[in-house]
C-alpha cells in the first residue's frame, strides 16, 4: 500500500517569485480547495464533513526553497504537508509536493490518499495558472 504521493509541476516563473507566493499562506485559498480562509496561525479547512477551524504553522526557508505547512486539527492530531521550489534558470522552476498519509485510522489511509492525491493535481494546475497566466506582478 502506497502511503505517501509525490507530485510536482514546471513553473514559467522565476524560483523567487513562486516561493514567495507558495509561503504566504494568505495565498493558500487562491490555489487550493482544501483552505477556505486563512488568518495568522488558524485556517478554516474544508473537509468532506464541512470546514473546520485548525492550527496552521509555516516553515519556509528561502535559502533550501522549501515550505511546510503544520496542521493541527481540533482533537489534537496533526498532519504535515512539505513541498520545495528548486530554480531551473532564471524564469523558470519546478515546485515539488510530497503527500503524506492525512490523519485517519490505517485501513483508510489508501483511499484518502487517492483523493488527496487527485485534488493535488487540480491544486497543482491551479498554481501554475495563477502564476503564469494571471500576471506574473499580480500573483506576488
Amino acid at each position: 500500500m502506497k502511503t505517501y504521493d509525490l507530485q510536482g509541476i514546471d513553473l514559467e516563473v522565476p524560483r523567487d517569485r513562486a516561493f514567495d507566493f507558495i509561503a504566504d499562506p494568505a495565498q493558500l485559498p487562491r490555489w487550493t480547495h482544501a483552505f477556505a480562509a486563512v488568518t495568522p496561525g488558524r485556517a478554516v479547512l474544508r473537509t468532506s464533513n464541512g470546514e473546520v477551524s485548525i492550527g496552521l504553522g509555516v516553515e519556509a526557508s528561502r535559502v533550501h526553497g522549501t515550505v511546510d505547512w503544520r496542521m493541527t486539527f481540533p482533537d489534537g492530531t496533526q498532519a504535515i504537508a512539505c513541498s520545495r521550489v528548486v530554480s531551473l534558470g532564471s524564469d523558470r522552476c519546478v515546485y515539488s509536493f510530497v503527500l503524506p498519509p492525512p490523519p485517519v485510522p490505517l485501513e483508510q489511509v489508501e483511499g484518502a490518499l487517492e483523493v488527496q492525491s487527485r485534488t493535488l493535481a487540480v491544486e497543482l494546475a491551479n498554481l501554475k495558472q495563477i502564476l503564469e497566466r494571471h500576471g506574473r506582478a499580480s500573483a506576488a
